[in-house]
């Protein structure tokens, strides 16, 4: 099934291009734009990729751990809120998703890490 051609231009042109390149298994820092009133500040989302969904709708999952109680947000690429996205660290990992990480904790929750070629 193809997608109609005036929406995938319309897609192409709302994509977002200063998004670096991470997988699942790469740890990220998600800069959020939170709006409190009338101001508007940036704040922080820090975890591990678990899930990344392609296309024009595209999402990726985040989770990270916050007083011993596991967290996952739901990103879109192409969202206004996210300001973005900084790759920490890279780990080694023979899945597309890792929900499997939400079962384990402490060192059994471990990735091995990516040599990083300096």
């Amino acid at each position: 099934m193809s997608i109609n051609p005036i929406m995938q231009k319309l897609a192409d042109k709302l994509a977002r291009t200063d998004l670096p390149a991470f997988a699942p298994g790469d740890t990220v820092r998600v800069q959020v734009k939170i709006k409190e009133g009338e101001k508007e500040r940036l704040q922080a989302f820090e975890g591990i990729v678990i899930a990344s969904r392609k296309g024009p709708q595209g999402t990726f999952t985040v989770r990270k751990m916050s007083f011993g109680q596991g967290v996952e947000r739901i990103f879109p690429y192409n969202s206004k809120v996210v300001d973005k996205v900084e790759k920490i660290r890279s780990y080694e990992v023979r899945r597309a998703k890792l929900f499997y990480l939400r079962g384990l904790r402490g060192k059994a929750a471990r990735l091995r890490e990516v040599e990083r070629a300096s």
